[in-house]
């Protein structure tokens, strides 16, 4: 029935039937060994496919159109079908369903008139009007026989418990596979007059492949196994079909274009041609459109919308990098939050000493503006609180006044690039929180989202976590180290200072000039005075206060500071209002001292520095700003407040740290903000007198009401 020629169609038929012969002779010996000698469909399986192997081996060794070849292929069919209905046995099913059993006689009474057929057109002349009425009826059996057995088949897998189902699972897609691919086949030559020739070569290959799967599905083992793609086969393979049903569109409307004949068809079709290519060109590579796939392909074809295993292995793989090119620990740490979602950027938020939020490293993401502080005490209780992942999308779409959504900060809730806000917990504690940017396919956070974004959040809380012990375990060597090493510098010094004690007294008794013995006298004194001092500083460190405090201007220790910086390097001065403040003046002044160096060495040689100081009603302030480099949010977090930890050559990292401590020990407060490239800005703040004096009585009046 079917005709063939001396092609190369016909070479690779034949290779294809070669193979799928070798892999039917194989699949039975495996049958035989290793399946399972309780099964009822065991024996059906082997005669199966040993028929499946015999029907190949004569398409190769013959042809698709010998007789004895269709005569095989009519006893492989009838093989199948019985295997079919044996099945029905493994869960005893062939029992109770007596009913089937004509249908299963008429499919193969239906199969036996291929065999009367062949006969017939044996007799006939090829091309002829009864020979392509026989054609026709032939395919027509067959379609009825290949339709019958699917819907036995669907009954059969989908009438079977979930336990026979395991079973039946390999056994199921060999035999959907077999009776597919000849419905395509049946039907195509059905409605072309003629079998598809390229169908017709691979068949025996296909049927060779598919009897390994029935072989697979014949013992336990085999039968537990799942065909389980992964996302990124899955993605390629749906990409290359997404690829190749475009080019065939392409291929059908410039085919469909040369109707229109003449010049205008050839000028339509180069026209479109031209479009579609730089369409293709411009819209499948796009970022775009490879997120919008992967939504669609998580969505429609996966149970969960994360491959978990691959995910860990990314997020772990990131967090173990090391390296300068790799960035930072903080920077890792918001990547690995951003790969989940695909997020082309994020940042990554640690609270502070009074629990406001601030920027400590940012990923892919230099043009959002974050303020400092970046958001309030507020949004880091409710975090801490609630461990409550926001959808920011979500949340200002639905506007709820009592949602969390009013903790956030303007700019975050304002901002259209903000896509989700993850807190990072350890041991019930806040340890930072990560801002993530709306991937190129917006969507909505679900359940599994929120379920791996915070399982991820609670491991880098304790990455980060750990790093902060690190750190705070290195200062503390360090801390030790320098004790050490300052106590030989104070034993030395307290000797020093009662050694021109002593010469100063005698100078006082025993000085004959005395002019000679006035200098002498004032060098001295002042030499013992400025010693005093520098012990007296270094004995204050680590007390965490101090003793005198007095009513101080900050003006005017700006003045003098001015004036004497104003020798090396310009500062100015743009406000000096009066700001009366408790404190120590000698402690003021060394911290003002330590920022004001600080910009100069910062700032470029004829760069100004300026100093700003005016009262904003409880505390005076004291600003300090420059135009130099400017620093690093993670500088400004990790290392400039840390000591031993400069930005300088040659610095020893003690400056800004002193500064500080000195402010906190009056009760104050040292703020600095600085963009890289653009300058920083210190604010020293320190309670107004009458500010302190209301406090003070509040608390005296609160602690004789208890």
């Amino acid at each position: 029935m079917f005709t063939g020629g001396d092609t190369l169609l016909s070479v690779i038929g034949q290779l294809a039937n070669f193979a799928g012969a070798v892999l039917c002779a194989a699949a039975a010996l495996w049958i035989l060994r290793k399946g399972d000698r309780a099964r009822q469909d065991r024996n059906s399986a082997i005669v199966a496919v040993v028929f499946t192997g015999l029907w190949a081996a004569l398409a190769a060794a013959l042809s698709p159109t010998a007789i004895e070849t269709q005569l095989a292929e009519t006893a492989r069919n009838i093989a199948l079908v019985f295997l079919l209905f044996r099945l029905f046995a493994n869960d005893g099913r062939d029992e109770s369903l007596r009913p089937i059993r004509p249908l299963v006689f008429t499919l193969v009474a239906v199969e036996l008139f291929q065999p009367m057929l062949l006969a017939i057109e044996a007799q006939l002349v090829h091309g002829t009007g009864p020979a392509a009425l026989t054609f026709q009826i032939s395919i027509i059996l067959h379609l009825l026989v290949t339709i019958g057995a699917l819907v036995l088949l669907h009954n059969l897998y989908g009438g079977a418990a979930a336990a026979s189902r395991r079973l039946l699972r390999w056994s199921g897609i060999a035999l959907a596979g077999i009776w597919l691919y000849d419905l395509n086949l049946q039907t195509v030559a059905l409605l072309s007059g003629k079998p598809p020739e390229l169908l017709l070569a691979l068949r025996g290959l296909v049927a060779g492949v598919l009897a390994i799967a029935l072989a697979l599905g014949s013992n336990a083992a085999g039968a537990g196994l799942q065909f389980s793609p992964s996302r990124a086969v899955a993605f390629r393979s749906l990409s290359l079909l997404a690829i190749g049903g475009y080019l065939a569109a392409m291929v059908v409307i410039t085919r469909s274009l040369a109707f229109l004949g003449g010049d205008l068809g050839r000028i339509t079709q180069v026209g479109f041609l031209v479009f579609a290519s730089v369409v293709a060109i411009l819209w499948l590579p796009s970022a775009r459109a490879r997120g919008w796939l992967r939504v669609i392909l998580a969505k429609h074809l996966f149970q969960h919308r994360y491959d978990y295993r691959a995910e860990w292995m990314r997020f772990t793989h990131t967090m173990g990098k090391a390296g300068p090119q790799e960035g930072s620990l903080h920077e890792r740490a918001v990547k690995a939050m951003a790969d989940i979602t695909d997020s082309p950027a994020g940042l990554l938020l640690a609270p502070n000493e009074e629990a406001e939020l601030e920027l400590v490293a940012r990923w892919q993401w230099p043009d959002i503006n974050v303020p400092s502080p970046a958001a309030d005490y507020r949004l880091a209780a409710e975090l801490e609180r609630n461990d409550f992942i926001h959808d920011i999308v979500a949340l200002r779409r639905e506007a709820v006044s009592s949602s969390p959504v009013s903790a956030l900060p303007e700019w975050m809730s304002d901002s259209k690039d903000i896509w989700a806000v993850i807190p990072l917990i350890h041991f019930e504690r806040l340890v930072g929180v990560v801002v993530l940017a709306r991937p190129a396919v917006a969507r909505e956070l679900d359940w599994e989202d929120f379920d791996l974004l915070r399982a991820a959040g609670r491991q880098l809380a304790s990455y980060l976590a750990e790093q902060a012990g690190q750190q705070a375990l290195m200062e503390a060597g360090r801390f030790d180290e320098f004790n050490r090493r300052i106590a030989f510098v104070m034993h030395d010094i307290k000797n020093l200072v009662s050694q021109l004690s002593l010469l100063a007294r005698n100078a006082e008794k025993h000085a004959e000039n005395p002019g000679f013995r006035q200098d002498m006298l004032i060098t001295l004194r002042n030499s013992a005075e400025k010693l005093q001092a520098l012990l007296a500083r270094l004995g204050r460190y680590g007390t965490g206060k101090i003793e005198q405090n007095s009513e101080v201007d900050l003006a005017d220790i700006a003045r003098a500071l001015v004036t004497r910086f104003n020798q090396l390097h310009p500062v100015r001065i743009t406000r000096g209002e009066s700001c009366m403040v408790r404190g120590d003046a000698e402690a003021i002044e060394q911290a003002l001292q330590h920022l004001v160096q600080n910009a100069i060495d910062a700032s470029p040689q004829d760069a100004p520095v300026y100093v700003d100081v005016a009262s904003d009603g409880l505390n005076g302030r004291v600003e300090v700003l420059d135009s130099g480099a400017g620093m690093t949010p993670e500088f400004i977090r990790n290392g400039l407040f840390k000591p031993f930890v400069s930005s300088k050559a040659g610095g020893f990292g003690i400056g800004a740290f002193e500064a500080r401590e000195l402010v906190r020990a009056m009760g104050g407060r040292l703020n600095v903000e600085s963009r890289e490239g653009l300058g920083t800005r210190f604010v020293l703040s320190l309670p107004l007198v009458a500010a302190a004096s209301l406090l003070t009585r509040d608390d005296t009046i609160e602690s004789e009401v208890a």
